[in-house]
């Protein structure tokens, strides 16, 4: 049996969160004349799911990781969910400035995680 790296498994699980929350936070955008309290509800629900992927993801990840490593990798993971969310689901385009903003948080990554 095939065991996932203590470092890798904390990043998967992090990126199945983020489909939950992405979801759980702007799904409801396709819905606008749904009642606001239900959306409220099924977005608490939704986030429910997400809450068991990522707190343990954070809690075994805090054995390889520093807590603000954790916090870059769970945003660049945002980010990457949430571009796909927004073209495939929303379908909103991204544009060049999305592109340039998405590269200085990469580049905000990189410093978090080089060593000087």
């Amino acid at each position: 049996m095939t065991t996932i790296s203590p470092a890798v498994l904390p990043i998967l699980m992090l990126f199945a969160s983020n489909v939950f929350m992405t979801f759980a936070w702007y799904g409801h955008l396709k819905f606008k004349e749904s009642w606001l309290p239900a959306v409220v509800l099924v977005s608490w629900g939704i986030a429910f799911f997400e809450y068991w992927l990522a707190v343990p993801a954070n809690r075994w990840g805090s054995e390889v990781y520093t807590a603000a490593q954790l916090k870059t990798i769970q945003e660049v993971i945002t980010l990457i969910v949430f571009a796909a969310f927004s073209v495939l689901y929303l379908k909103e385009p991204l544009g060049w400035n999305h592109g340039v903003g998405f590269a200085l948080i990469a580049a905000g990554a990189f410093f978090i995680f080089h060593r000087w």
